[in-house]
């Protein structure tokens, strides 16, 4: 939710789109009514099919605005129930993975990820889609480790840090961005790795709540990177 309102605040001009897949009907009322862009929902008791059905929609109708031009960001939630769809639908392929995964159910979700693109001369498709891990299903870490890496960016969230209450709680060490050095200048980027180095010494806990702190007190990144030099 933050998510969504934060790109609608900021960039007005980009067409945001919200998939969520196999949720509970109260998040998708939640959804539509506070989000200021287009809500494409199946819940959790549909078929299998119209989740798919669901999540095809939304993503032809946004390639179809990055080809015309427009820049568009889709919120998945989650390709990990996008994938147990395929799992239910797609002809059986005759292989079977662990937990039961069909293989063949991978390519339709891939091809929903991989959809993401800057179009030349045209618009541009981002996707920001959630995975499910540590629910205790063999066919969800399956379906997680086939997706681990192919994106540009990773956020991973640590259950430890919101059991006791400390958010946004985000692992930062296996947090990351791929191709960093192309987002800052020299100097900047030595910042961050200075930050890498200082965070990788600390727990968990102590990385989040020094991160956070530090966060607070600042306005800009710039000033947050700065503390790190001066020890504030």
């Amino acid at each position: 939710m933050d998510i969504a309102n934060g790109i609608t605040t900021n960039h007005p001009e980009i067409v945001l789109m919200v998939a969520l897949i196999g949720e509970r009907p109260e998040e998708v009322t939640h959804f539509s009514r506070n989000v200021k862009g287009e809500v494409y929902a199946s819940n959790f008791d549909e078929r299998a099919e119209e989740q798919t059905r669901v999540s095809e929609l939304c993503l032809e109708r946004a390639k179809r605005l990055a080809e015309r031009g427009q820049d568009v960001v889709i919120l998945m939630d989650s390709i990990t129930r996008l994938a147990r769809a395929y799992n239910m639908v797609a002809p059986p392929s005759g292989r079977t993975l662990t937990g039961g995964f069909d293989p063949a159910a991978l390519y339709p979700a891939k091809h929903f990820f991989g959809a993401a693109r800057n179009f030349e001369e045209k618009g541009s498709l981002t996707i920001i889609a959630t995975a499910l891990v540590e629910t205790g299903s063999r066919m969800d870490d399956v379906i997680f480790e086939e997706f681990k890496g192919t994106g540009n960016m990773e956020l991973r969230l640590d259950r430890s840090l919101s059991e006791r209450r400390i958010f946004p709680a985000i692992d930062i060490k296996s947090s990351g961005t791929r191709h960093e050095e192309q987002l800052f200048d020299a100097p900047t980027l030595e910042k961050v790795y200075r930050l890498r180095r200082m965070v990788d010494l600390l727990d968990e806990r102590d990385a989040t709540d020094l991160v956070i702190d530090r966060l607070k007190k600042t306005k800009t990144n710039k000033d947050f990177l700065d503390t790190l030099h001066t020890g504030a």
